[in-house]
């Protein structure tokens, strides 16, 4: 017969939040919330209490020496989680900073167990905590007494069946250490500049008999509040795909919508592939995209665009703005900055579950490494390795554009390094031929596969993308010098 005790767990109400946490807050847990000003411990302390606050799971908010209930309500209330009519009912705001100043901790405590008594609240929020220290040094309370002030409120708040948190600004090491010791569960928010660029980032050092998430993990506030991404979560449980998926991988063949283009690939793009479209600026990159997405469409597959470049519309893409508008065609458009991948992927993991979609288009990296903070941007390749496993592990077959210079001297197919990482690669050019401006495409590569080894001239027309007979009258045209080829000899050699 198992002993095992189960500690029931409290869902944050922060999207994110409860994976990182690793399945939510302990019941009656002691924690502790800290980071520098404008990290985001207020806002969070106050989404968690109001997705738990309730008539029979009443809140209580402590505020010392910070901001005035008044004045953090007039803020807090611009946020879809606030509930003005859970205030006066679900949640109590009460001011110590009288307490405090007239007999320091010792009043502090029974001014808490008073109102925690009086009102058998479920939760208290202490904010801030830091104030208290610095209270402390100012008034020569000592070290002492902050320790056994930490320990009683510790024990009584846990006797009383509350849950707690801390909210304070940077700690110490001398000042932290009681704190850290005594707590249930630490949050560390942090956020930090580049240039133009802020990112806020959270930390769990520890929630008891848990397994959290470990690293710093990106967190956005927005007018819901705040959102977190687990990095490791999401690519894992996107990893985590079912066996079935694996095993049809590359099985069928998927039509890309664009006359000759399946026989060029060896027929067809094979499912659950990683394609990527190279060349550079107006070259047909999204166009070819467009067709692979329709082409999906008429065959009953869902799609999904993660537009980096411009906001699909009738005047800029009318085909994907009518597939989008019936519903074909979910839309992630990312014209934000300062995101991190694990934001990115997390969203269209979310958007493929819903719609079911098999067929996903990335335009462009170009636009996904400019979208990204700069602090991400150093293990982007890595990351955009992690994604295309992630997304094909899943069964979803994926076409990105890449914008590349059209130098003839240097045959490269990403800035990124990024083609290893594809199944398949199409690469689109330029060429001058009789003082003439000429497209042309190849396919570079299919893993597996064999495809066609002809450079095909191809045009843009009302229809979309046509292409041509290959290209046997020059040689030379990668080279970007195109001369024409020997005249065969009789015999056909």
């Amino acid at each position: 017969m198992s002993n095992t005790v189960t500690i029931r767990r409290l869902a944050t109400g922060v999207p994110g939040l409860d994976a990182v946490l690793g399945g939510g807050l302990p019941e009656f847990s002691f924690n502790l919330i800290s980071g520098p000003p404008g990290a985001g411990k207020t806002t969070l302390a106050h989404q968690v209490m109001f997705s738990l606050a309730s008539p029979e799971n009443p809140a209580l908010y402590f505020t010392v020496f910070g901001e005035p209930p008044l004045k953090m309500l007039r803020y807090q209330q611009q946020f879809s989680f606030f509930d003005a009519d859970k205030i006066g009912k679900a949640i109590r705001f009460v001011d110590l900073g009288d307490d405090m100043a007239a007999g320091g901790f010792d009043q502090v405590l029974a001014r808490v167990a008073a109102e925690v008594k009086a009102s058998g609240a479920a939760m208290v929020f202490m904010d801030s905590f830091h104030s208290l220290l610095v209270n402390a040094r100012t008034h020569r309370r000592g070290t002492t007494n902050l320790q056994y002030f930490i320990q009683q409120l510790s024990s009584q708040l846990s006797s009383w069946q509350a849950t707690t948190f801390l909210i304070s600004g940077h700690l110490s090491e001398a000042d932290g250490q009681p704190i850290r010791t005594m707590a249930d569960g630490l949050l560390e928010l942090s956020q930090s500049t580049d240039r133009n660029s802020m990112v806020r980032k959270m930390t769990v050092v520890k929630v008891r008999g848990q397994d959290t998430s470990p690293g710093a993990h990106t967190f956005r506030i927005t007018q819901d509040g705040v959102e977190v991404f687990p990095a490791a979560l999401v690519f894992a449980n996107a990893a985590a795909a079912p066996a079935s998926f694996a095993a049809q991988r590359g099985r069928a063949r998927l039509p890309m919508g664009v006359p000759r283009l399946d026989e060029m690939l060896g027929g067809g793009l094979p499912s659950g592939y990683s394609l990527l479209v190279a060349g550079p600026s107006g070259s047909g990159k999204t166009v070819l995209a467009t067709a692979f997405l329709a082409e999906g469409v008429r065959s009953g597959e869902a799609g999904v665009l993660v537009a980096f470049e411009q906001t699909p519309s009738y005047a800029w893409n009318p085909t994907i703005a009518e597939l989008v508008r019936a519903g074909g065609v979910g839309l992630i458009n990312t014209r934000s900055l300062d995101l991190s991948v694990a934001e990115i992927v997390q969203r269209l993991l979310q958007l493929i579950h819903d719609m079911k979609a098999t067929r996903v288009v990335i335009d462009s990296l170009s636009g996904f490494e400019l979208a990204v903070a700069p602090t991400f941007r150093q293990d982007f390749r890595e990351s955009l390795f992690r994604m295309i496993t992630a997304l094909s592990g899943r069964g979803v077959t994926v076409l990105m554009t890449s914008e590349i210079e059209d130098r003839y001297s240097d045959l490269r197919f990403s800035p990124y390094g990024s083609a290893f990482l594809t199944d398949a690669i199409i690469v689109q050019r330029y060429l001058e031929v009789q003082s003439r401006l000429k497209r042309v495409m190849a396919v570079v590569k299919v893993r597996d596969s064999n495809h066609c080894k002809e450079l095909r001239e191809f045009e843009i027309t009302e229809r979309g993308i046509v292409i041509g007979d290959p290209i046997l009258a020059y040689e030379g045209l990668l080279g970007g010098r195109p001369t024409r080829a020997p005249a065969p000899y009789p015999d056909g050699t």
